[in-house]
């Protein structure tokens, strides 16, 4: 049993640093990559903006008095 153990240990410890290596190295960003990010960005800040502007109104509305034209509803119910 222990030579078993041994041997299945030696062999884990051998093929360790051969699972550990993906392979892939980084060769650094190309252009495409790059150019994927930046429409990836311009998407998020194309999209933001209206967003920041619903929420601004979202927040004018909710904490803004009423209506004049409420007030006079209000006075002839």
């Amino acid at each position: 049993m222990k030579t078993a153990t041994r041997t299945i240990t030696l062999i884990l410890a051998t093929a360790a640093p051969a699972l550990a290596a993906s392979g892939a190295e980084s060769e650094g960003n190309g252009f495409l990559v790059t150019l994927f990010l930046a429409f990836g960005a311009l998407i998020l800040v194309f999209q933001l903006v209206p967003g920041l502007l619903l929420f601004a109104s979202m927040l004018k509305g909710i904490f803004s008095r009423p209506a004049a034209e409420e007030r006079e509803t209000n006075r002839t119910t």
